[in-house]
C-alpha cells in the first residue's frame, strides 16, 4: 500500500512522521496486521534520512502502535481504531429539494418471501454461457470493436445488436445510430432531461407511477404533474396544457399493470404533436408477455419523431448488470452523445461487448423464452391467490400485478406487518405522485418460486383479513 505522509519544512521531521502514522492507525486507515513500508523505502520517498524514519517507528513501537518481526517487517498493532469520516461541521448544505426526496425502494432486511415488484429470478440466468462470453471478451483480442470503444453512445456491436433485438421483439423502428447505451433507464431519462428540458419545465407522469423517475425529475428542478390513469392507461384529457414532456409506461403501466389502449395511445401521440411535447416511453419488462395480442409501442406508431424509447436489461438479465438503452431520432444524436460523455463517458466496455455477443448468439432470446414460461406459471398462481381477497388489475405481462384493497384500508400498515412476517412487498399507496393514494398491494413474482409464493401468501392472508 502507498502510505501518504506529508512533511512541511525541515523541522521535527520524525515527529511529523510519528503523528501522521499514529493518526492513520487510530482512524483505522492503517489496520491491524497491515505492514508499513520499510524505513529505507519510506525515507527514500520522503527524501529524509533513514534514521529520521527509524526514530518515528521506534516511538510508535514503544507506544504499542507498531511491532517488528525479524525478517518479515514492521506491522500495525491492534490499537482500538475508530474510523474517521469527513469533518462533521461544514458550512455546505444541499439544495432544499433534497430534503423531501428519498431512495426507493427502501431496504427490506429479513425478507424470506420476496414479493417485491421488478426483481427477476437470477437462478434462471445462464451463468455458464455468460461466464464463457465474458472470459472471451476479456482476452486481448476480445473487444473486436476497439475503434468505437470511446464512443459515448456505446460499442457499435452492441448498438447494432440492440437495434435488431428491439426491432424483432418489439417492432421498434431503429438502427444502430439511433441507439445510445446507458447504465439503465434512470440514466436514459437523465440524458433526456439534460438535452431537452429546462429547470421549471412541467413533466407529466402517470399517477400512480414509478418513484425513481419522479425523484430524478424533481431533483433536476422540474415540476412534476401527476396524471391519473384508468383501465385504458394515462388519461390524455387530464394532461396539463403547460407540459413540456410526458413520461409513460404504456405497454405495462407501472405499478397497476394494464396496457394503454390503442385509441388512448393514438390520442396521446396526437396531443403531443399539437402541443410540441416529447414523449418518453419506458418499456421496462414487456419481454415477459403471457397472453393477448402484443402491444405495439408508441415509438412504432409515432410518425413525428416525438417518442424517445427506453429499455433496460436489468429485468431480463441480472439487476447487477447496469445496462440499458435509449432510442432517439437523428435530430438528437449529437446532443445525446455529448450528454452521455459529460455524465459518465460510456458504460463498462467488457459488459457491453459481452452483452452484444449474448444477443447475437441467440442466448438472450432463449433465456427470455425459458424465463417467460417460469414467470407465467408464477403470474397465474399469484393472480389466483390474490383473487381470493381482491380483484387484481388485469395484466398479461411483466413481473408483478396489483391487487386493490377497499377504500380506507391502511395498505402501508399491511406491508409493514408483512415485512415483520418475512414477506417483502410494496403498498400501492406509496406510488402516488400528486393525487390521492388508492390502497392496494403490488405483488411481484420474479424472485420467488411457486412453493415460495404459496408460503408467502399463507402469511399474508391473515393480514389482509384483518385489514391492518
Amino acid at each position: 500500500m502507498e502510505l501518504h505522509v506529508s512533511l512541511v519544512g525541515r523541522r521535527d521531521l520524525s515527529g511529523q512522521i510519528y503523528r501522521q502514522l499514529r493518526d492513520a492507525i487510530l482512524d483505522g486507515r492503517l489496520r491491524a496486521a497491515e505492514a508499513v513500508p520499510p524505513t529505507r523505502e519510506l525515507a527514500r520517498r520522503l527524501e529524509v534520512s533513514r534514521n529520521t524514519v527509524a526514530v518515528a517507528y521506534d516511538r510508535l513501537t514503544a507506544e504499542g502502535f507498531l511491532r517488528g518481526r525479524v525478517g518479515a517487517g514492521t506491522f500495525v498493532q491492534d490499537a482500538g481504531a475508530h474510523p474517521r469520516g469527513a469533518p462533521a461541521a461544514s458550512p455546505l448544505r444541499p439544495r432544499r429539494v433534497w430534503d423531501d426526496l428519498a431512495v426507493w425502494p427502501r431496504r427490506m432486511p429479513g425478507v424470506r418471501w420476496d414479493l417485491r415488484a421488478g426483481i427477476p429470478d437470477v437462478r434462471l440466468f445462464p451463468f455458464e454461457a455468460w461466464r464463457r462470453i465474458t472470459a472471451g471478451v476479456l482476452r486481448p483480442s476480445g473487444l473486436r470493436d476497439a475503434a468505437s470503444a470511446g464512443d459515448p453512445a456505446g460499442l457499435a456491436d452492441l448498438r447494432e445488436a440492440i437495434a435488431r433485438h428491439v426491432g424483432v421483439s418489439r417492432s421498434v423502428r431503429a438502427d444502430a445510430a439511433d441507439v445510445v447505451v446507458t447504465s439503465g433507464t434512470q440514466q436514459a431519462i437523465d440524458l433526456i432531461v439534460r438535452v431537452l428540458l429546462e429547470p421549471g419545465d412541467v413533466v407529466a407522469v402517470e399517477d400512480p407511477g414509478y418513484p425513481p423517475v419522479v425523484t430524478l425529475l424533481r431533483a433536476a428542478g422540474l415540476r412534476v404533474a401527476g396524471v391519473p390513469v384508468d383501465g385504458e392507461g394515462l388519461r390524455v384529457d387530464d394532461l396539463p396544457g403547460d407540459a413540456r414532456a410526458v413520461y409513460v409506461t404504456p405497454s405495462h403501466q407501472f405499478p397497476l399493470g394494464m396496457p394503454m389502449s390503442l385509441p388512448r395511445r393514438r390520442a396521446l401521440l396526437d396531443w403531443a404533436r399539437r402541443r410540441d411535447v416529447v414523449i418518453v416511453e419506458d418499456d421496462y419488462d414487456t419481454e415477459f408477455r403471457y397472453g393477448g395480442r402484443p402491444i405495439e409501442p408508441l415509438q412504432s406508431l409515432d410518425e413525428d419523431g416525438r417518442v424517445l424509447y427506453t429499455g433496460t436489461f436489468s429485468k431480463v438479465m441480472r439487476p447487477v448488470l447496469r445496462l440499458g438503452f435509449l432510442v432517439a431520432p437523428p435530430s438528437l444524436h449529437r446532443a445525446l452523445r455529448l450528454a452521455r460523455y459529460a455524465s459518465s463517458r460510456h458504460a463498462e466496455l467488457p459488459a457491453q461487448a459481452a452483452l452484444a455477443r449474448f444477443i447475437d448468439e441467440g442466448l438472450l432470446a432463449r433465456h427470455v423464452g425459458r424465463s417467460r414460461r417460469a414467470y407465467q406459471a408464477r403470474h397465474e398462481r399469484v393472480a389466483e391467490l390474490a383473487g381470493r381477497w381482491s380483484r387484481p388489475v388485469p395484466s398479461e405481462a411483466g413481473l408483478h400485478l396489483s391487487a386493490p384493497l377497499p377504500a380506507g384500508t391502511d395498505d402501508a400498515a399491511i406491508a409493514r406487518r408483512a415485512l415483520d412476517a418475512g414477506v417483502g412487498l410494496f403498498a400501492l399507496s406509496e406510488f402516488a405522485v400528486t393525487g390521492p393514494a388508492a390502497p392496494g398491494l403490488v405483488l411481484g413474482y420474479g424472485a420467488v418460486t411457486e412453493p415460495e409464493i404459496d408460503a408467502g401468501f399463507a402469511r399474508l392472508g391473515p393480514l389482509i383479513a384483518g385489514r391492518a
